[in-house]
């Protein structure tokens, strides 16, 4: 008889409404009263699944060992019981209740596990009486968004706490909807005194916050039709190299200038911060100088190696991009990182710092290298275009556009369009025929250069994305149509969707 049969007339009388496994604690019941303890043992993870594993059937014993979504039903004195495994991965946690038939989805009573983790100890995800609550129950999200290799953390109210994982969305299960109070106070819990100000007055600010021993996040927080929201993307702990980001040796000659203007482009979240904290890096590590940054919040950490690292954050160190890019004029730079080129005064005074002498990386939200010169020559007014482009002709050095892609197992890759300007290249700026660029790119290969999709297609080749994937990633569907089709892959249901 398994042993836990013993303890199932508790739920059954209604003595208690819940039987509660996980590792490093005992035997407990969720009762009216409060959590009690029903063995002085402390279990171990094995104790757990072992307990758990007496009640499974032969198809649900695989997850049991695994000790992954383990969720089943069990009968017991002709009545049937939920067995079913908590979300959280920093311990094994193992939920049992009365199952009833009004119940489809198996998510449990409102409330039920929100008292299990209050009177446990544990964060609760239900009302708050403190703030501190509301810090932990949102921490014990980004913990779990840490462990999974989640990207984003997304917060509405209605849902459950969602995660971005390998490009797609998933719910989080056994977790209730949040309310827009639970949201509100989640945020408020880690949100900066200026940023409650911006908030209250715009509806939407940015952060960064860091769990020590974690993780950095880069938190966005909203206002939508349901109350308050919030997007947190995960910032890794450590810079990441040119060798992880796999960057070509061309693009990582860029790291050899000491002036003119690097752009790294791309949609929202393709990966352009990891890609600029590399090239960072490699600065760090191989050259001596002194490295001014200028984010919106700060993302990537920096410590100083070979260089000297000053990193500065909009709206927490200084006012604006274009206050903190005039006022490094004056602070000794070599080199100078601005997060994003966001106005015509900004890139007015990105291109002025390019041409007198220093080294500037940015970022733009464009997709290939001829439409992130296109933006830049359209940001001024008319009778001043001409000028820009000269300006951009003698100072601009390359353009790495890149996308993420869905890689085939799972996981995400980047493929870059990557523009290295030389005299031809200056020449098409310059007269602005910037519609050529694509075949220059195409002809000058041997030098490093690559369009988008000749990247997809490598991708493509190597196994490493699926056909249809790279003709979603693809800005030039026609060509990409083409080229999928001749190495025989047939996209014609994907092509009608567009």
């Amino acid at each position: 008889m398994p042993q836990l049969d013993k303890i199932l007339p508790r739920l059954e009388s209604g003595a208690a409404s819940l039987i509660l496994l996980e590792t490093d604690a005992p035997i407990q019941c969720v009762t009216p009263s409060g959590l009690q303890q029903v063995s002085t043992q402390v279990l171990t993870q094995a104790q757990v699944l072992a307990l758990v594993g007496e009640l499974a059937a032969p198809d649900d014993r695989p997850s049991v060992a695994a000790a992954q979504a383990i969720r089943f039903l069990y009968r017991f004195n002709d009545k049937q019981w939920l067995v079913q495994q908590d979300s959280d991965p920093s311990t094994t946690r193992i939920r049992i209740r009365r199952w009833v038939d009004r119940e489809p989805s198996g998510t449990p009573a409102p409330g039920e596990i929100a008292a299990v983790r209050r009177r446990a100890g544990d964060a609760p995800f239900g009302p708050f009486s403190s703030q501190d609550q509301a810090r932990d129950a949102l921490e014990r999200l980004l913990r779990i968004q840490v462990s999974r290799g989640a990207a984003d953390l997304h917060l509405r109210v209605g849902e459950p706490p969602i995660f971005r994982l390998g490009g797609d969305l998933l719910r989080l299960e056994g977790e209730n909807p949040l309310t827009d109070d639970m949201v509100t106070a989640m945020m408020t819990s880690v949100m900066p005194e200026k940023n409650r100000g911006e908030f209250a007055a715009n509806w939407d600010t940015d952060f960064a916050y860091e769990i020590d021993g974690v993780s950095r996040f880069r938190v966005n927080v909203l206002r939508d039709r349901h109350g308050t929201a919030s997007v947190i993307r995960t910032i890794a702990s450590a810079t990441v190299t040119v060798e992880q980001m796999g960057l070509s040796p061309e693009v990582q000659a860029l790291c050899n200038l000491t002036k003119g203007l690097v752009l790294v482009t791309g949609p929202t979240g393709s990966g352009k911060s990891t890609t600029l904290c590399a090239l960072v890096d490699l600065i760090n590590r191989t050259r001596s100088d002194h490295i001014i940054t200028i984010e919106d919040p700060i993302e990537f950490v920096h410590q100083s190696k070979k260089c000297l690292i000053t990193q500065r954050q909009v709206g927490v160190h200084t006012q604006s991009f274009k206050s903190a890019l005039r006022a490094a004029l004056r602070e000794d730079p070599d080199i100078i990182l601005v997060g994003e080129l966001r106005d015509l005064e900004t890139i007015a005074i990105a291109l002025e710092t390019a041409e007198t002498g220093h080294l500037v990386f940015g970022t733009l939200h464009t997709s290939t290298a001829a439409s992130t010169i296109n933006r830049i020559v359209d940001q001024f007014p008319a009778d001043r275009q001409d000028q820009i482009r000269i300006m951009l002709a003698e100072s601009l050095k390359g353009v790495v556009s890149q996308t993420l892609c869905k890689k085939i197992g799972g996981g995400r890759v980047a493929a870059r369009e990557i523009l290295l300007v030389n005299k031809a290249v200056s020449a098409l700026i310059r007269e602005g025929k910037t519609v050529q660029i694509p075949n220059i790119i195409q002809t000058q290969r041997k030098l490093g250069m690559e369009t988008l999709n000749d990247a997809l297609i490598t991708l493509v080749k190597s196994k490493t994305i699926e056909p249809e994937e790279a003709y979603v990633k693809s800005v030039e569907k026609k060509e990409m149509s083409g080229k999928l089709r001749a190495l025989g892959f047939n996209i014609d249901g994907v092509a009608g969707e567009e």
